[in-house]
């Protein structure tokens, strides 16, 4: 705010403008000062000013806005264009004004409203490919683990005088399915902080390489006992899953910083919706694997011969299969080397607005020339922390609606999707395993996730895509927990109906609606929200933390559904398992797990349309400044 007009003589006033010492007086004059106080007397035209002065200072209080008045009137008053006006402040609480004026400041730099405006063009469709082969590779090493566990408790784990095939004990199991969500989670929080640290790019080719050294050692892991190869196993899929935690929150902010605010949400849900290729691909490839093994090597049932039924070549499928999901990764190595670093964190957290505008010049095609002022005043700016009064005030409860509905959401999708196998069977819908051999086992398991993937899987995640930017996220959340819970209730309601022969289709039908609506729903939404909503200086460490959150719900579904599905008749539980509340209970836990998610969707804010600055909250927070100026500036004299 400038400094208050303060009357000397009955006749005359005066205002300093202090930057490069100058003084303009009321008659339009200008003057260099040198000695004296600049006193001039009071004309019309003076007092007209005057009064223009004190209504600008009251609509504004921030430098960039003044600025653009000071300009005017010099035109109006025919004062040089050489000469810069600024106000005198005078403040009580000056360390306030740079927090509240950064958005003000994000507003004026060309290179994000370019960003903002820009037609969908080849660049998008360029990134969305590099980020979402990313998540093709995420999903396809997460999930494949599914398909051939079955096959790693008959090869490890075989035992002459059973009955049954072997399988896995219950701890071994829990730690092979789910050790890659703990290193998902720690990876996560991990890069989630050094992308907000180093920035998105450098950080981005170390969680590639990382998820493609150890998705390849996966399949190379040796022992000379069942125990020492799963125990290697499960080492380098913690470390695979450190990496995949990486690619969450970096490549949803690359791809909410790349795009432009009409279509982001459907760019961003296309790099997600990746993951239902990669579920997908993982079933089939697992298909032809299995069954190029079958035909080379065939082998009879484990009821006809237990031993016979698991040949020794089995133990390459699994490899080759866990081996594949580095390919992809590979391959798109090089390009995400190639994408410059994102406008904003260049221009918003390093602050280097001119190298910004630069390299989306290039991206964009077309000319960027930021103001020098601007960069400079931006450079001076301080923002606050994660840990701060302001951020839990502004963004505290937004934090906790995208930790709570991930975490809940992962719950129920991660138990249902580690564990079809077991589902399916409990359904009839695949055989007996004493009547299939070990490879054939695979096959069906493989068939049977990849029908479930391409019906229900795949099409949620283009609805998504499709309707994201028409509807808003907030409605296809709320949707998505809504249906989720009937499906789920469908199910278990009448759980007894969908078990007896001849109703297995229509309990499969059932379940593809449970993960479809997972997918045109939350599953997808608690990734794209998150980065949007929070600054640009905190956007991946935020997103890693709600994404952290959703592995921790998957770690307790996969880890706790593995008991609790099993019957709570003794006599029914797989080896080694307790009796736990069985299949039907579950899904009544799952579906309580998806009412609560529909309740915490109220803490997150609609991000449809809106900018990324904007969604930092901001805004307001200088707008309520503005209204409380008067309590910490001086104002004013009002006109006489």
């Amino acid at each position: 705010m400038p400094e208050a007009l303060v009357p000397t003589t009955p006749d005359e006033q005066r205002v300093h403008f202090t930057e490069k010492s100058w003084e303009l007086s009321f008659d339009g004059s200008c003057t260099r000062k040198s000695s004296g106080t600049g006193v001039v007397p009071v004309s019309p035209a003076g007092e007209l000013l005057r009064c223009m002065f004190y209504i600008m200072f009251k609509i504004s209080n921030n430098a960039v806005e003044y600025e653009a008045h000071i300009a005017g009137l010099q035109t109006a008053l025919d004062v040089s264009s050489s000469v810069k006006f600024g106000p005198k402040r005078v403040c009580r609480k000056p360390e306030t004004r740079d927090s509240s004026s950064f958005t003000a400041m994000a507003r004026e730099l060309k290179v994000l409203n370019a960003l903002d405006a820009a037609k969908t063009q080849w660049y998008h469709f360029t990134a969305i490919v590099i980020a979402g082969m990313g998540f093709f590779t995420d999903a396809y090493d997460l999930f494949s683990i599914s398909l051939v566990t079955k096959l790693l408790g008959r090869i490890y784990y075989f035992n002459p005088d059973s009955k049954t095939p072997g399988s896995l004990p219950p701890n071994v199991s829990a730690a092979v399915n789910g050790v890659a969500f703990c290193g998902t989670l720690a990876g996560q929080l991990f890069f989630g902080w050094l992308g907000d640290k180093m920035g998105r790019k450098k950080v981005y080719g170390m969680t590639l390489m990382l998820m493609v050294i150890c998705c390849l050692a996966s399949g190379l892991s040796f022992g000379s006992t069942a125990k020492g190869v799963m125990a290697t196993l499960c080492f380098f899929r913690f470390w695979l899953g450190f990496g995949i935690g990486g690619d969450y929150p970096l490549s949803a902010t690359i791809m909410s910083e790349y795009a432009n605010k009409r279509t982001r949400g459907a760019f961003i849900a296309a790099v997600f919706a990746m993951q239902g290729f990669g579920n997908l691909t993982g079933g089939i490839v697992s298909i032809i694997i299995s069954a190029a093994f079958k035909a080379r090597f065939d082998a009879p049932a484990y009821e006809d011969d237990p031993a016979g039924s698991t040949v020794p070549q089995a133990d390459y499928a699994w490899r080759i299969v866990l081996m594949f999901g580095a390919i992809p990764a590979l391959l798109t190595y090089y390009w995400r080397m190639k994408m410059p670093e994102t406008a904003r964190y260049t221009a918003l957290v390093a602050k280097n607005a001119k190298q910004a505008a630069s390299d989306m010049a290039q991206v964009l095609n077309v000319e960027i020339v930021e103001e020098p002022e601007q960069a400079e005043e931006l450079a001076r700016r301080e923002q606050f922390g994660l840990f701060s009064r302001q951020f839990a005030k502004r963004h505290g409860l937004h934090l906790l609606g995208t930790t709570v509905c991930w975490f809940l959401l992962d719950i129920a999708f991660y138990s249902q999707n580690l564990f079809q196998k077991d589902i399916y069977t409990a359904v009839n819908w695949l055989p007996k395993a004493d009547t299939m051999s070990a490879l054939e086992e695979m096959f069906m398991i493989a068939r049977a996730q990849t029908l479930v993937a391409l019906c229900g899987t795949i099409p949620g995640y283009w609805f998504t895509v499709f309707f994201i930017d028409i509807i808003g996220r907030f409605v296809i959340q709320l949707g998505g927990f809504f249906f989720m819970t009937v499906f789920m209730l469908g199910l278990a309601i009448p759980y007894h109906h969908w078990t007896t022969p001849g109703n297995q289709i229509g309990f499969i039908v059932m379940y593809g609606f449970t993960f479809f609506f997972a997918n045109f729903g939350p599953n997808s939404t608690t990734f794209i929200v998150p980065a949007e909503i929070f600054p640009a200086r905190l956007r991946s460490t935020c997103h890693g933390i709600s994404a952290a959150a959703g592995k921790a719900g998957a770690i307790i579904g996969s880890f706790g559904f593995l008991y609790a599905a099993q019957s709570t008749d003794p006599t029914q539980t797989d080896a080694g398992y307790p009796p736990g509340i069985g299949v039907r209970n579950s899904l009544f836990v799952l579906a309580g797990c998806n009412v609560a998610g529909f309740c915490f969707t109220f803490l997150v804010p609609e991000s449809k349309g809106k900018s990324l600055e904007e969604l930092s909250g901001e805004n307001e927070d200088e707008e309520a400044e503005t209204s409380a100026g008067a309590d910490y500036t001086t104002a004013p004299a009002a006109p006489a």
